[in-house]
């Protein structure tokens, strides 16, 4: 009698998994991002290397790293800050305003 409820159990297991996935819902949640104003052109520094970013950008406010390997390094500006490896450019992230 046991044998058969053991033999059952992955088949009972594996349809009680599919009915509580289906019963489960997704939902899309949409934060708006804002208005980017003058920051819009920071996400085009993308790739670039130091010194066009400082002809683009101007000097930084202040400068980090560089810290571990590969070397990253971030310049800090009044709004946002960026993320080098090595020379090359890899995020711009726009300050956090409370």
């Amino acid at each position: 009698m046991f044998s058969r409820l053991r033999s059952r159990a992955p088949l009972l297991a594996g349809a009680a998994t599919l009915l509580f996935a289906l019963g489960v819902q997704a939902e899309t949640i949409e934060v708006p991002v804002g208005a980017q104003g003058s920051d819009a052109y920071v996400a085009q520094v993308r790739g670039l290397k130091k010194d066009e970013v400082s002809s683009r950008l101007g000097d930084p406010i202040g400068i980090q790293g560089p810290v571990g390997d590969p070397a990253i390094t971030r310049w800090e500006y009044a709004d946002f800050y960026v993320y080098f490896e090595r020379d090359t450019v890899l995020h711009t992230v726009r300050k956090h305003r409370s």
